[in-house]
């Protein structure tokens, strides 16, 4: 059974995203990936700490054949976005020539997700895609090119399914939003 509301340090959360919702998203996405990869072995980045569900759940949905490797970056403290993307452990794989799919929980500012395409982009890959379970359109200050999107949310401040608020949060099958967002 799902709470019907959740206490994070000193915020209250509500349902906001049914674990079956999202796991039709992540259907959806795995059927247009199988099809844009047949006859490719694409490498699946995920970045840690919040797409560690998410990215689970996609690679199990696809029948391409894959790899996946993982990087952590950090630009968030609290419920807001710092602004400063600091690289905390980077990708050890040599990804020239080879297809490459940024997998991320959500892409607000798009600070992160712009760091990440320039540096792996520098490195040489054959192609280079993004796939984000959740995009917050009206947060974005780059322009991105994010061809595979899960869904499409306004700016409320989202937990559960990895995503969390200052570490809590993460365990919930659900996506709830804060109170008030």
């Amino acid at each position: 059974m799902n709470p019907d509301h959740i206490s994070l340090h000193d915020k209250q959360f509500e349902p906001y995203l049914p674990a079956q919702q999202l796991a039709a998203s992540i259907q959806q996405l795995a059927t247009q990936l199988n099809h844009d990869y047949a006859g490719k072995t694409p490498l699946l980045v995920a970045v840690l700490n919040g797409s560690f569900m998410f990215a689970s759940d996609l690679m199990k949905a696809l029948a391409v054949p894959c790899e996946i490797s993982f990087i952590r970056v950090a630009s968030y403290q609290g419920t807001s976005s710092t602004g400063t993307v600091q690289e905390v452990l980077g990708l050890t794989e040599d990804i020239r020539g080879r297809h490459v799919i940024i997998v991320e929980d959500i892409v607000d500012t798009g600070h992160t997700m712009r760091r990440l395409l320039d540096t792996l982009g520098a490195r040489e890959p054959a192609s280079l895609e993004v796939a984000t379970l959740f995009l917050k359109p009206e947060c974005l200050q780059h322009e991105l090119p994010i061809r595979y999107v899960g869904l499409s949310i306004p700016n409320d401040f989202i937990v559960g399914y990895g995503l969390d608020f200052d570490g809590l949060g993460r365990n919930y099958p659900d996506v709830y939003k804060a109170v008030g967002s």
